[in-house]
């Protein structure tokens, strides 16, 4: 007796490719949580003193960016974020949000800084902490990208990278992602955004974080003059750190978009599956 085919049996078979290495997997876990803990100390520590200046010193009659707290005429607590001139009610999220079901004056709400309470002390100590873990960890994948050519030939984006950037653009918001041998390296989009974030963004995070320190502005006082000021080094700290927070929700929403099992598998084991070549035309 004959039977018909279906399409689920004609359909090609996937394999499974070694991709990413050892090291790629634990130096990207390690910075995954580092990152979360020294945005959130980071958070608690902005909250002491919730402003952005620009400039050596601080002029508190006009910050970049302020989150405020004003009672109202009925006694309510409202926040209020100012950017420049402009101002925008934040109540519940910034400037003022809901402790033990009270609205209390606070930067950053509870739930995003560590730890949840009000302690400068507590979360300087965690974040110092796991900035010299964060130092450490770059350094270490830096030498491992260099040594290994990862850098070279999968983070550094090359001239046919750029004239495909329309493409890939376009590509992505068809949501048309790589398939077979193709899926196996970076897009340029992928190397814009890791060689940015690795070269460019970590680089400033740490140079301004030491620029902000007493200590090391009298062992390297040259930061002071490189950034502008002890308060222009502390916005662009800021700035630096949410460039992470907008990475880390593309990256995840790609990761979801692309196949979040498979790209969960190539990040924990580094094997993904992908078609054979030949059968994607």
């Amino acid at each position: 007796m004959a039977f018909l085919s279906s399409a689920a049996d004609d359909a090609p078979e996937k394999r499974l490719v070694y991709r990413h290495t050892l090291w790629v997997r634990i130096a990207h876990w390690v910075n995954a949580g580092v990152l979360l803990i020294m945005l959130m100390s980071g958070l608690q520590i902005f909250n002491a003193h919730p402003a952005l200046y620009w400039g050596a010193t601080s002029h508190f009659d006009s910050p970049l960016l302020s989150m405020t707290a004003i009672r109202m005429p009925d006694g309510r607590i409202e926040g209020i974020t100012w950017i420049g001139r402009a101002h925008f009610d934040t109540t519940g999220v910034l400037g003022a949000s809901e402790i033990f079901g009270q609205v209390t004056p606070r930067g950053f709400p509870a739930w995003a800084t560590l730890p949840s309470w009000q302690s400068l002390a507590v979360g300087r100590q965690w974040h110092f902490f796991f900035a010299w873990i964060f130092v450490l960890n770059g350094l270490a994948f830096a030498a491992y990208a260099f040594l290994s050519r990862h850098f070279n030939r999968d983070l550094l984006p090359k001239t046919a990278d750029i004239r495909n950037l329309g493409k890939d653009i376009l590509d992505h918001l068809r949501l048309r992602f790589p398939k077979g041998e193709e899926a196996l390296h970076y897009n340029v989009l992928q190397k814009l955004a890791y060689f940015s974030v690795i070269y460019i963004v970590a680089p400033l995070i740490v140079l301004t974080g030491l620029t902000m320190s007493p200590t090391m502005d009298a062992a390297i006082p040259q930061l002071l003059f490189v950034f502008g000021g002890r308060q222009t080094a502390r916005t662009i700290h800021f700035l630096c750190a949410f460039a992470f927070v907008g990475f880390f929700i593309i990256h995840i929403v790609m990761v979801v978009l692309s196949g979040p099992l498979n790209n969960l598998r190539a990040i924990i084991t580094g094997r993904t599956a992908i078609e054979p070549e030949a059968e994607n035309g």
